[in-house]
């Protein structure tokens, strides 16, 4: 699943569309019309964790927005939900069923107001693409090279195009966004996040929470663990406050510095995620780590330079304030 720096390089490429009215639209979408887009201006682009927002208006709405008026919505969007970059969550369930449950399977007629936001989430493959298509590398099994099918495409006035790929979408009120919770905001709180990691749970499951670490995926949580030297098991409460705040340093560097390797063009080289060795030689053990009747992810870690903290025997006293 495409984690927060995969998404925030998703909407940047989305961004110098904004202004412009669709003039053409394709794709395979069945979750909604894609005819619907046709005629709309793109009027703001925006993200939160792992989700995309877009908004559309009528092109010739007098009353869309000015881009001052979308910006102080925002702001006042993102105080309203605050009251909020080393090195396919949360329970994601309830949190994607809610979103469903809130969502709209089309907009209202036109499309009208600043309120009509087009919801993107990007399942374990989805991805974004602007003035190209995505070609296939390699045959299928059936040994076919067949480029893959995007599930929508936007034409817009300037001759530019966006291509979403292997993404569900769903027309939404208004962003879901909580940017105290996104580690790549400059309004992250860090005494909210370390609150959450003090809990008496695996380390690894509060990280992949949403509510708390918006944008923080599998991969981001393998290597941030590795680098701060804790077991992914380690319950949070027998963590000294000094190695939670280290954790939590590890977390906002990793994710700042993978978001510019991206912008970058450049990719990722993990110590842990997927490896069968830790720099240092050490074997690694991989296991499938979850809380019970939640979603468990593949978990890579280091037994030696990981090792685990247990109740009494003699680690760090848990964490008081």
């Amino acid at each position: 699943m495409p984690e927060g720096p995969s998404v925030r390089k998703f909407q940047l490429l989305t961004s110098p569309f904004v202004g412009q009215v669709v003039v053409k639209v394709g794709g395979s979408s069945r979750k909604i019309n894609v005819s619907s887009l046709n005629s709309l201006r793109l009027q703001d682009s925006q993200v939160h964790g792992k989700n995309l927002y877009l908004a559309f208006v009528a092109s010739k709405d007098p009353l869309g927005p000015t881009a001052e008026e979308t910006g102080l919505q925002r702001e006042a969007a993102s105080g309203a939900s605050s009251a909020q970059v080393c090195a396919s969550e949360k329970q994601p369930q309830a949190e994607e069923l809610l979103e469903l449950q809130n969502s709209r399977s089309e907009p209202p007629d036109g499309a009208e107001g600043p309120s009509n936001w087009l919801h993107f989430h990007f399942g374990l493959f989805g991805s974004i693409r602007a003035n190209e298509f995505s070609r296939a590398n390699k045959a299928n099994k059936r040994g076919d090279w067949k480029d893959p099918a995007p599930r929508l495409v936007l034409y817009f006035e300037n001759g530019g195009f966006l291509v979403f790929y292997n993404c569900r979408m769903q027309w939404i009120s208004s962003p879901r966004a909580d940017p105290a919770s996104d580690i790549l905001s400059v309004e992250f709180h860090r005494g909210q996040a370390l609150d959450a990691l003090r809990a008496p749970r695996p380390i690894c499951y509060t990280l992949l929470d949403q509510r708390y670490f918006s944008g923080l995926g599998n991969i981001i949580k393998n290597e941030i663990l590795y680098l701060a030297k804790i077991h992914p098991l380690t319950p949070g409460s027998l963590l000294a406050l000094s190695d939670l705040e280290r954790l939590l340093d590890c977390a906002v560097q990793f994710s700042s510095a993978w978001l510019h390797s991206k912008l970058r063009g450049a990719g990722l080289h993990p110590q842990i995620y997927q490896k069968e060795q830790c720099p240092l030689g050490h074997a690694v053990t991989q296991g499938t780590l979850g809380p019970s009747g939640g979603l468990k992810r593949l978990t890579w870690w280091c037994p030696q330079c990981q090792p685990e903290v247990l109740p009494g025997d003699g680690d760090p006293p848990p964490v008081t304030d």
